[in-house]
């Protein structure tokens, strides 16, 4: 009978990322990213920790201090950035990211009231799950990450037929459109989508998404742009902003991405 004894069992059947998760946490990840402010600090700690209950208070508390606007994008948004940054670097997941997103919006909610005429959206972008497609929850994540951002998301769900997704671009004309597909044979939307938006004279970048899609892909039809994973999506956002197009995105697409 063979003996175990003395066995070194702990690199047995051992996934690559989970000594990241028990050597780093997530409080020692944050350390350098939180705001120095002591006011920022303690607002933005309040999303990253998920702390949807108390939240409100502390929020409460800083706009005796500070500047909505500031309390908003340098606390709140700026919490949201370091979630996700966790979400990653594989420390945080779907579950962390939807509370983060829930604790920073109860807080928005809160400090906007504050904000005379309220909160301008840098723009509106339209995010949908291909036709045919039922997996939305990269997607969910994307539109959590733009609204973190400041971007108004209009988002058309799962499935959406092509002619739906490209009426409600012609009718609200936004940033950019952003479409997922998991499957291969629901990917096939987006070229096709591309050509009508062509045919009605919009040159609205086109975001292919999802584990079906890649670069080379996304970047075979005209307007196609490409966002490997969710947290890319506001930082080509704001290069849309700036004033690129969907050709210049391509072209500068590694360094805008590798500078995030």
């Amino acid at each position: 009978m063979l003996s175990c004894e003395g066995a070194d069992f702990s690199k047995v059947l051992k996934r690559y990322d989970i000594d990241l998760q028990v050597e780093m946490t997530p409080q020692e990840m944050a350390a350098k990213l939180l705001p120095s402010d002591p006011v920022f600090h303690k607002v933005a700690e309040e999303v990253l920790y998920m702390r949807f209950k108390s939240v409100g208070p502390v929020v409460t508390q800083a706009l005796s201090e500070r500047n909505p606007l500031d309390i908003i994008n340098n606390g709140l948004v700026a919490g949201m950035e370091i979630v996700a940054k966790l979400y990653a670097e594989h420390v945080y997941y779907l579950p962390e990211i939807m509370m983060a997103a829930k604790t920073m919006e109860i807080g928005i909610a809160i400090a906007e009231k504050q904000v005379p005429g309220g909160l301008t959206p840098k723009a509106t972008v339209i995010m949908h799950a291909a036709e045919g497609d039922p997996h939305d929850i990269g997607k969910n994540i994307a539109a959590v990450m733009m609204r973190a951002s400041g971007y108004e998301v209009i988002d058309m769900g799962r499935d959406v037929p092509v002619v739906d997704a490209v009426a409600k671009a012609k009718e609200v004309k936004p940033l950019f459109m952003s479409g997922t597909a998991l499957m291969t044979t629901t990917m096939t939307a987006f070229p096709a989508e591309a050509a009508m938006l062509k045919e009605a004279g919009l040159e609205i970048p086109l975001m292919g998404c999802g584990g079906a899609v890649n670069r080379e892909y996304a970047n075979s039809y005209d307007l196609g742009i490409y966002s490997e994973k969710a947290p890319q999506t506001p930082i080509i956002a704001q290069k849309l902003l700036d004033g690129y197009d969907w050709k210049k995105i391509r072209e500068e697409w590694d360094d805008i991405v590798n500078g995030a």
